[in-house]
Order: structure tokens, then C-alpha cells, then sequence
């Protein structure tokens, strides 16, 4: 488990951007610039989203029933929901989506109110990994993200940056 303090969660989100800066930065901000006129995505869009947090179901984000209008239709619903359930739960029906996936929609949506989920974070907390992602777990990982964010006061992207690259480096036998 790593040690959270302001010091280190600099040092490792340091050190996380000098690895993946490239690959990192340009969707993120192109995204994030996008979502923040457009509230909404294109299957496009998805795909490029889902591909930054994981390449393996591009097949799926790819599938014709990720077609835009479906795309579309079910993003401008997830972000202009009050519910915070059928905000996350209704990216989970678009082809390939998982709850990673749909973390990554939301922060890329919402940046300074939803983190990433990611295993190497869940790792980095001391936390055990569940066998499956559920709602309550999603609102427990939001809310503990957010209290370091605001304990460090720093970005919760900054604070994600770093407990992923803590996992990186200290985790035995993770993958890359």
C-alpha cells in the first residue's frame, strides 16, 4: 500500500507522465476538450476512449451495435443523469464497455468529479480486488479517490497517475 501524502503523490504522478506522456496526454486532452462542448460521443470517440484505457476489446467498441446514434443516444443520457447509477450502469450496455472503460468516459466528462478505476489504483489503496465491479464498489473507489484529491489538494487525474504507477513499481508479478 502506498504511503499518501502530497510528496508522494507528486513523485509517482511524476514519474507516472515522464513513462506515458505521449500515449497519455493527447487523447485525454482532446477528449476532455471535446466533452466539454460536445456532451456527448460517436462510436469514434468511444473507440478512441476505450482504446486509451484498454486495447483488447477493440473489436467490441468497433461493433455495429456501438453505431453512433446508439453511441450517442446512450452517452447524452449517462451525462445529463442526476442518478449517479444509471450515469455509470448505462455506458456498461454499449458494446465492450466495463466499468473501467465507463470510469474513463466519465472522468474524461466529468474530470474533476469522477476518477479512473483501474486495478493497479485498487493495488495502490491496499485494497482487494474484487471478482467483479459493482455500483457500491464504484462509489466507495469515487469517494476514497476524491477525499485524497482533497486531502493533497490536487487533480484526482493527478492522484490516479500516481497510485497507478506506485502498483508499476511495486507490485510483484502484475502485467503490463
Amino acid at each position: 500500500m502506498m504511503n499518501i501524502n502530497k510528496k508522494s503523490v507528486l513523485k509517482y504522478a511524476d514519474a507516472y507522465n515522464k513513462r506515458y506522456k505521449a500515449h497519455d496526454e493527447t487523447t485525454e486532452v482532446e477528449m476532455k476538450r471535446l466533452l466539454k462542448k460536445q456532451r456527448y460521443l460517436r462510436q469514434k470517440e468511444l473507440v478512441r476512449i476505450g482504446m486509451w484505457k484498454s486495447k483488447r476489446p477493440k473489436r467490441h467498441y468497433e461493433s455495429k451495435e456501438n453505431d453512433d446514434l446508439t453511441v450517442e443516444e446512450t452517452t447524452k443520457f449517462s451525462f445529463k443523469t442526476r442518478s449517479e447509477k444509471a450515469r455509470i450502469k448505462s455506458l456498461l450496455a454499449l458494446k465492450g464497455v466495463s466499468w473501467p472503460a465507463a470510469s474513463a468516459i466519465l472522468h474524461f466528462a466529468f474530470p474533476k468529479k469522477y476518477p479512473i478505476m483501474d486495478f493497479r489504483v485498487i493495488w495502490s489503496l491496499g485494497w482487494k480486488q474484487p471478482s467483479s465491479y459493482n455500483f457500491n464498489f464504484w462509489q466507495k473507489y469515487c469517494k476514497k479517490i476524491n477525499a485524497i484529491s482533497k486531502k493533497c489538494k490536487l487533480p484526482i487525474r493527478t492522484v490516479e497517475k500516481s497510485l497507478w504507477e506506485y502498483s508499476k513499481e511495486h507490485q510483484r508479478n502484475n502485467s503490463s
